[in-house]
């Protein structure tokens, strides 16, 4: 039996915007805010430096301005952060093919197995967590734990540049004392149902049956109570291994205000997009998964005439979807996310002799946007989509 858990959690520290200190040192220690920068839009990523005002993603950047009207507001250079990212992802998969992406700036290792060539976990952690900032000049912070749930909180936890070992013996110990907020799932509205039982902490939770839980909460009191007691038990997958693919992001506050949704809604299908393609995948099925702040979760899914990898078709799939499903009792939005089903790697295209050849063009597009990216790196490319920035929401409309 290994002496240490075996499950990593890697999240990079305020990436987009440390990419960009990065690469204009003359930023560093400076407030940097990176999003829409002509009052349109929302702030994607603000460093540390920023976030002493108290400016956050998903803020409109009205807001932000008012809080830090001395900040640093950059625009998003996608594909900058993407191959940044592929560096990152090479540097997980020199310790261990068991790499599952989050996102461009976090995902799940399982390095079971690996200790024999690169020794115990801790030190693998910490060998990442190096070359990481050698090779690209960035901070991660690392969770090691027993299961995904407890690596993430970990890495959560200890940012910025954290690096937190949760041993099996000490998971009690060390949930017990934490907001039920912390908890995945449970945004402002099932904070305050579970505050109006007189419960705060997640080891009240775990003290407590677990039938309490499912007769007041269903499904969901089930799998509160299950997180309470560090129970998880989703493996790590490898997109290449994957009957799906996806991408989410549970937002650090809840999101009540739809233009805003669709500018993450946007940004998840050009990275769910870019994976298929990057692991020579197409889906024939497209999902959307929306989780309120009250714990309800909807998934709704749309199957297409042939399967695809192309951001265009994805994104109009994804966006039907989210207009149909996105009903006011949903609002505000604790999770957002989009993936893909039905995976093949030999797609069969049935092509109408008539048909004019847009769709061609587009896919001839992807690809060239993914070549240049992944050989030169050129930060200067950007999808037309992802620059249709809806008009700024009111400061209200956030919750």
């Amino acid at each position: 039996m290994n002496a240490y858990p075996t499950i990593l959690h890697v999240d990079m520290d305020a990436y987009y915007a440390s990419v960009e200190q990065r690469d204009r040192p003359e930023l560093r220690g400076k407030p940097v805010i990176v999003g829409g920068i002509k009052g349109r839009g929302v702030v994607s990523a603000a460093s540390y430096e920023a976030r002493k005002f108290g400016v956050h993603s998903a803020m409109p950047i009205s807001t932000a301005r008012r809080l830090c009207p001395q900040g640093v507001y950059l625009p998003v250079r996608m594909s900058r952060y993407a191959e940044i990212s592929r560096q990152i992802r090479v540097i997980f998969l020199s310790f261990t093919p068991l790499v599952e992406p989050l996102s461009l700036d976090e995902a799940f290792l399982d390095v079971r197995g690996c200790e024999g060539i690169f020794g115990p976990t801790p030190e693998i952690g910490r060998q990442i967590k190096q070359r990481i900032h050698a090779e690209t000049g960035l901070i991660a912070s690392v969770g090691i734990a027993p299961n995904k749930y407890l690596a993430k909180l970990a890495s959560d936890l200890g940012k910025p540049d954290g690096f937190v070992v949760l041993e099996p013996d000490k998971v009690t110990e060390f949930l017990a004392p934490l907001p039920v907020s912390r908890i995945w799932g449970v945004g402002a509205k099932g904070e305050k149902r579970l505050h109006d039982m007189g419960i705060r902490t997640i080891g009240q939770i775990a003290a407590i049956p677990e039938k309490v839980l499912s007769d007041r909460f269903g499904e969901m009191g089930r799998h509160i109570w299950n997180l309470a007691n560090g129970i998880d038990d989703r493996t790590v997958v490898p997109d290449r291994e994957a009957k799906s693919v996806s991408t989410e992001t549970t937002f650090a506050r809840d999101i009540g205000d739809r233009s805003i949704l669709r500018i993450w809604l946007l940004d998840l299908v050009d990275h769910l997009a870019s994976r298929l393609r990057h692991e020579g995948l197409w889906a024939r099925t497209i999902d959307l998964k929306i989780r309120s702040s009250d714990f309800r979760t909807v998934t709704r899914s749309t199957t297409l005439a042939e399967a695809t990898n192309a951001t265009n078709v994805i994104w109009k799939s994804a966006a039907e979807l989210f207009e149909r499903s996105l009903t006011s009792e949903l609002m505000p939005v604790r999770l957002l996310g989009v993936g893909a089903t039905k995976l093949t790697r030999e797609p069969i295209v049935q092509r109408n002799l008539f048909e004019d050849h847009r769709q061609e063009l587009q896919e001839g597009l992807d690809q060239t946007i993914d070549t240049i990216r992944a050989q030169f790196g050129t930060a200067s490319i950007q999808r037309g989509v992802l620059l249709n920035r809806p008009s700024e929401p009111d400061e209200d409309q956030l919750s």
